[in-house]
């Protein structure tokens, strides 16, 4: 089972990259456009290659104006792949990465503020083990809350 894993964390870090950065996003968007416009072109053999990018495009934005459509099964399930890939990779990836732009925490704690804070977590959690211990409420390490007044 791990060696099944394996190629789809690959494939979950590649689309990571791609949405972390607008240049690669737009130009892998570029790149899917143009590759399926040439593998439309032979496939459907199409007149022109300007016809095939035009289809392309169309296709990719699920506009389907239908002056254009694949007629061999082939074509069909080229133009399945792209409208999906597009409705379920490209579009929600844009629309992450622009959203995550917008929504910035100025708020947020930086990384070292963050260690800082877990390092005191650890001390207190330590200090109130020991007075846990001296006071009989509970044992070292344990999960288990106080018991209240009334009960000891």
């Amino acid at each position: 089972m791990h060696v099944l894993l394996t190629p789809f964390r690959r494939v979950y870090r590649a689309i990571v990259w791609l949405a972390n950065s607008p240049r690669t996003l737009i130009l892998s968007y570029a790149i899917l456009i143009v590759v399926c416009a040439v593998l439309y072109h032979f496939v459907e053999d199409s007149s022109s290659f300007g016809d095939a990018l035009w289809w392309a495009i169309v296709t990719a934005s699920t506009v389907g104006y239908g002056d254009i459509s694949p007629e061999s099964g082939l074509g069909r399930v080229l133009a399945g792949l792209l409208i999906s890939i597009m409705v379920l990779l490209v579009i929600p990836l844009i629309t992450a990465h622009f959203a995550s732009k917008l929504i910035v925490d100025a708020d947020a704690f930086r990384h070292e503020e963050q260690e800082e804070l877990k390092n005191n977590l650890r001390r207190v959690r330590i200090l109130l083990e020991a007075l846990a211990e001296r006071e009989g409420i509970t044992s070292p390490d344990s999960a288990v809350p106080p018991a209240a007044p009334e009960d000891r």
